[in-house]
């Protein structure tokens, strides 16, 4: 029964997740509220909708330049894509770095993310989560498989992207615990 509970949350997370990054600005503050929602979850915290919308409040302050910036760098290498494959010589090479790229802003945004808390900038965040994501690579690994994970299941049937995002959270704050003294509870809240 906890497991049902703890795919429940994963499900409501990654709705008030998407809910709240509509504005695109919000970004990094959702997924950090969203990680957050996982972690009241597994600490057994409230989890109130009311609960997730302090918690991205919280989120908020110092979040719209990160945001910007990481909106702006997914931008970038989609255009670089699109625009590189077909037309340049070598432009599948391009493509295949700037994928490579992406996942690997995808992978410090999760992680920064999962990191947050209240009372921390997100410019020290951000500047840390790619240390991390070198220093703990197995960590990085599990978190690109969730990515792809994500996409193949969007890709089969689009429906399912609410709780597979939420899942994702559930692997970033997974990753984040692994090596923390409070990551010695699991996900599922055993001991």
């Amino acid at each position: 029964m906890r497991r049902f509970a703890l795919f429940g949350e994963c499900l409501t997370a990654g709705l008030l997740v998407l809910l709240v990054a509509l504005p695109v600005v919000t970004l990094l503050p959702a997924l950090a509220a969203g990680c957050a929602h996982i972690k009241a979850h597994v600490d057994g915290e409230t989890t109130a909708v009311r609960a997730f919308f302090l918690r991205f409040r919280a989120a908020l302050p110092g979040s719209w330049p990160v945001s910007i910036g990481v909106i702006v760098g997914f931008a970038v290498l989609a255009v670089d894509v699109v625009f590189l494959r077909y037309r340049v010589v070598g432009g599948g090479f391009v493509a295949v770095v700037c994928g490579v790229a992406a996942v690997g802003l995808a992978v410090v945004v999760l992680r920064a993310a999962a990191a947050w808390s209240p009372g921390v900038r997100w410019a020290v965040l951000v500047r840390e989560a790619p240390r991390r994501a070198v220093a703990d690579l197995g960590g990085s690994l599990l978190l690109v498989m969730a990515l792809g994970v994500l996409l193949v299941v969007t890709w089969q049937l689009p429906p399912l992207l609410l709780p597979m995002l939420g899942c994702v959270l559930m692997a970033a704050v997974a990753v984040d615990r692994r090596h923390s003294p409070v990551g010695r509870v699991d996900v599922l809240g055993r001991r």
